[in-house]
């Protein structure tokens, strides 16, 4: 049966009432027989109908065998770390996104986690920097902005020989290209805000957990913590779900144009897509994906925050807004939004510099994508060339 077959097939028919959409039980709390004794939920913190349909759709569909869903993407990573007790260390992607970067720094470095940052596409630099006391290797692959590609199994060997868990953010692939846990990897975390909900219409967060004792520890984390999915909420990312490996298939067709198209463009200096043949670990990629995925990111030749901005504040179709995955296009510049937390210095150590610009194609004719960044990123040619021009007569 192909990944499509089985993802429709996943969302079961009511066995109530036959409906062939998954209701949504809007409810707090849930009537008891007796004390103890229910129909197998009691308070909707701890557990409700909708989500447990999401939970175990999701579990499923990334060979897991515990699914949790979460108020938000970031929710779901910081129940993942809540794994981890004061002394352990966390070796993580260096390129990685804001909010994890900030969660990591800012929030569990005071309570005694340390975290290390490393360059995983390289599988040397895992091996030289995992100790005794990491407990959990942390990837994202693609990874958020510039799309640097992991080795999963390969990592995941050397996590495991070393006694660390390996967790794998899977939002930018989704699992209709990529499925971690196959690939050795214990834990999958999702925003499911982008590509699995698909519609920028929600905030939610998954994780999936290969092995029983670790998923039991996550659902205590959840109930214990609180940063549960609301019913209506993971009622859209199953209907999200459903469209899933269509919408996906679109969104790779079309970022394969855009960045084809950015690749010959004068402006550009440096595009980062997983597909093309220039990508560092394009064959990694090609061997642990299906698909090269919706996100492209670029830098201009005018390697500066300005040129970036006059790009993005240019375009007609990609609008200027954070988040990713959705049906419409939409554009970001990584240095003053998504990636403003992390420091200048270290956020140009990973590779997103200061006129990196990160694209999410979405399902728009791609003719009409290219044209429209061709004609901004024109437009910001002609800005510069006329600022330089009034700098040199004003001198």
């Amino acid at each position: 049966m192909s990944n499509a077959t089985e993802l429709i097939h996943s969302i079961p028919v009511d066995p109530l009432t036959g409906a062939i959409s998954v209701p949504i039980y809007q409810t707090s709390t849930f009537v008891q027989e007796a004390p103890g004794e229910n129909k197998g939920y009691d308070y909707a913190r701890s557990n409700n109908p909708t989500r447990a349909v999401l939970e175990k759709i999701i579990a499923r569909l990334e060979g897991g065998v515990t699914g949790a869903a979460f108020a938000s993407g970031l929710a779901a990573i910081d129940a993942v770390v809540k794994l981890l007790q004061s002394g352990d260390e966390i070796l993580a992607v260096d390129d990685i996104y804001g909010g994890a970067f900030r969660l990591f720094t800012h929030i569990y470095q005071k309570f005694g986690i340390k975290v290390n940052y490393v360059d995983t596409t390289d599988i040397a630099n895992v091996v030289d920097a995992i100790t005794p006391q990491t407990k959990l290797v942390w990837l994202e692959t693609p990874t958020n902005p510039t799309l640097k590609i992991s080795d999963i199994a390969a990592i995941a060997k050397i996590a495991h020989q070393n006694n660390a868990l390996l967790c794998v953010d899977n939002t930018f692939a989704s699992p209709a290209l990529q499925q971690p846990i196959k690939l050795g990897a214990d834990i999958i975390v999702h925003s499911a805000t982008k590509y699995l909900g698909g519609h920028s219409d929600l905030i939610a967060g998954l994780v999936v957990c290969k092995d029983q004792e670790v998923g039991d520890q996550i659902k205590f984390i959840q109930n214990a913590s609180g940063a549960i999915l609301a019913p209506h909420d993971s009622w859209l990312v199953i209907r999200g779900i459903e469209t899933l490996h269509l919408r996906v298939k679109e969104h790779c067709n079309n970022a394969w144009i855009v960045a084809a198209f950015l690749e010959k463009h004068p402006a550009v200096d440096k595009v980062y897509y997983p597909g093309l043949t220039s990508h560092l670990n394009h064959a990694i990629a090609a061997k642990q994906q299906s698909g090269f995925g919706g996100i492209v990111s670029f830098t201009l030749k005018e390697d500066t925050a300005e040129a970036a901005k006059n790009v993005v504040c240019s375009t007609q179709l990609f609008k200027l807004a954070e988040s990713l995955g959705g049906v419409k296009s939409l554009l970001c510049h990584p240095a003053t939004m998504t990636h403003k937390s992390i420091p200048a210095e270290t956020r140009q150590a990973a590779g997103v510099a200061d006129s990196l610009i990160r694209l999410s194609v979405g399902l728009e004719d791609a003719e009409d994508l290219v044209k429209d960044i061709d004609n901004a990123l024109n437009g910001s040619i002609s800005q510069l060339l006329s600022s330089s021009t009034e700098t040199v007569y004003n001198n």
